[in-house]
């Protein structure tokens, strides 16, 4: 059987072919010059098709592409989009007036997830999403990380990205971080991400990268991989600036060996900003919020367009699964809107954990469709895992499910309830008891849980307000326009069919007693599990002032600590010799040499 040489490669002279040495030299040097322009034009072939914008922003022309691969991987190119704060309304296909042609298009062409949920704020919603895990098995129940605290993530969880590399997975991550930076061992180049471009804090200037926490502690924040990104320093716009990186990384990687992106977004989260040119087609919204929030959003959908372009002009799209998300509800007074929906960020309403998010890929099964099955930000650890034929560990007790036939082929979800948080730190809700719980729980206690159609909430849910559109027709969120809800003396408890009532307007707890109790039950059954609440209080040497005007890693160990004595033998023979030397110290005279110094 005749051998196959490499394709391309010119066919071999005939066994018996006599070839002048001249010659041959001469082939041989046309033909080592013909396989590095070859390979040249092959290098520089993947950063084309790119035009530099005025603003920083760099757009993929859809039309100069490279031809699909011929040996295609098995494993798909994965890429995980999260916006930050985009409310459940914030999409032109669920009503907005804000224009978001990208979202649009790849969700109609894709499934769009209808029953979708997250966490209502920030680090909760990351966490959950790079391990796996509930807040409760992580110790992040309460709030978010914040820049002065010593705490991050957990070492001893295995993260998304750290799975997905142990099957050949190139992996990066630009944009907002959010889950801790006090130790080195924090950083996302140590948590997974062979590169990392991005924010470490929750928010910051979209232009000069800088954060105050609170007066006095103020810093860069901008980093490239472990170190700060000083030379980014230059005042391009956040967004425009991550999609370009990103455009970046796609140049220069080869698609036929698997990437993961992890691309967290800044957007549309405060402080409100964007270029001027993303105001033009949003004159006419007179609420100064809302309408600075449109040109984010809008800059944002160009951004995602950008990234799609980018993805088929390297040959990685017919490969990928491109995954959208936001992290959390909406924030009515910084812009954004969850309408119909009641409550907003920061509430177990399902304003505030209902989220906007779709799959869009070649490899879907059942394209243009509607997936109502209950999806939960979790499930994306094992499904994505799966997809790239990756292992999880059998002692590993996570709380997503692998979802991805239930997206792709439409069958049933296997997750059938949610436990949205127990939060034992926060603010107890006066009126809540144990007795109120029926003596199961304490309704005094934050939580929240979704069993099929069923939704409790326990203790002060939050902000419970439902905000029309209307409310942003003058110069904030009115509340004169709001559906205000006044909750009865005495309520700690409410129960909701959300399949039958998805706005949260008829509270069903009274009539329906025994599912309130065993949605209790189940509350109780999750508690047992937890672990406790990580969240320690500030530490003075976060200041950037310390590190150079940078926020970033902080904590050393203390190397003047003395080691642990590591038995009892030790500790007496330890006091034997300072008793010893106190004695000879006390009976002694001064020695001739005890004030001469050593050279």
């Amino acid at each position: 059987m005749a051998s196959r040489g490499c394709p391309g490669s010119p066919p071999p002279p005939p066994p018996q072919a006599w070839v002048w040495p001249g010659k041959m030299l001469a082939m041989g040097a046309l033909a080592g010059f013909w396989v590095l322009s070859l390979l040249t034009y092959g290098y520089l072939s993947w950063g084309r098709g790119l035009e530099e914008e005025e603003e920083g922003t760099i757009r993929a022309q859809a039309g100069d592409r490279l031809e699909p691969s011929t040996s295609a991987i098995s494993q798909p190119h994965l890429i995980f989009i999260l916006a930050d704060d985009q409310g459940f309304r914030d999409v032109g296909y669920h009503g907005s007036e804000i224009k978001t042609p990208t979202l649009d298009k790849l969700a109609a062409e894709g499934v769009k997830l209808e029953n979708y949920y997250v966490q209502p704020i920030c680090t909760p919603s990351r966490s959950q999403f790079i391990t796996g895990k509930y807040q409760i098995h992580t110790g992040l129940q309460h709030s978010i990380i914040r820049p002065t605290q010593p705490n991050c993530l957990p070492l001893d969880n295995a993260t998304l990205p750290q799975k997905l590399k142990e099957v050949g997975y190139s992996t990066h991550m630009v944009g907002k971080w959010h889950l801790g930076f006090y130790r080195k061992e924090c950083m996302p180049t140590k948590r997974g991400f062979d590169t990392f471009f991005g924010s470490l804090l929750g928010s910051g200037d979209y232009y000069t990268h800088y954060k105050c926490d609170s007066p006095g502690m103020c810093g860069y924040d901008l980093y490239e991989n472990d170190n700060a990104a000083w030379d980014y320093d230059n005042g391009i716009y956040s967004t425009q600036m991550y999609t370009q990186r990103v455009q970046q990384i796609l140049a220069s990687h080869n698609p036929r060996k698997p990437i993961f992106l992890y691309i967290a977004y800044q957007a549309v989260h405060s402080p409100l900003q964007a270029p001027g040119r993303y105001f033009e087609h949003y004159r006419s919204i007179v609420n100064i919020n809302r309408r600075r929030y449109a040109a984010m959003l809008a800059c944002l959908d160009e951004a995602v367009n950008n990234v799609t372009l980018a993805l088929k002009t390297y040959g990685f799209y017919n490969n990928s699964i491109i995954i959208y998300s936001s992290d959390n509800g909406g924030q009515p007074t910084a812009g954004g809107s969850n309408w119909p929906l009641r409550g907003s960020k920061g509430t177990y309403w399902e304003g505030g954990i209902r989220a906007v998010g779709f799959v869009h890929s070649p490899l879907l099964k059942n394209k243009g469709t509607v997936c109502k099955e209950l999806v939960h930000i979790t499930d994306w650890y094992p499904t994505l895992i799966t997809l790239a034929e990756g292992q999880i560990d059998e002692d590993i007790q996570l709380d997503g499910y692998d979802i991805w036939e239930t997206i792709s082929e439409g069958i049933r979800s296997p997750r059938v309830d949610i436990l949205h948080n127990i939060d034992p730190i926060y603010t107890k809700a006066k009126n809540g008891s144990l007795a109120a719980g029926y003596g199961i729980w304490n309704t005094a206690i934050q939580s929240a849980i979704r069993v099929q159609h069923w939704k409790l909430l326990t203790g002060n849910p939050g902000y419970s307000d439902w905000v029309p559109p209307q409310s942003f027709s003058n110069l904030g969120p009115n509340r004169w326009h709001n559906e205000r809800i006044t909750l009865s003396t005495g309520k700690s408890i409410w129960l909701f069919n959300i399949t039958a009532d998805p706005y949260e307007r008829v509270d069903l707890s009274n009539r329906y007693p025994g599912i309130v109790k065993k949605l209790l039950r189940r509350l109780s059954q999750f508690n047992k599990t937890a672990v406790p609440v990580r969240y320690p209080p500030k530490d003075p040497r976060s200041n950037p002032r310390l590190n150079g005007g940078v926020w970033g890693p902080w904590y050393k160990e203390d190397n003047k600590t003395k080691k642990p004595i590591k038995n009892k033998i030790e500790k007496k023979k330890k006091k034997s010799k300072i008793k010893k030397k106190k004695q000879q110290k006390a009976g002694s005279l001064p020695s001739c040499h005890s004030g001469t110094t050593g050279g």
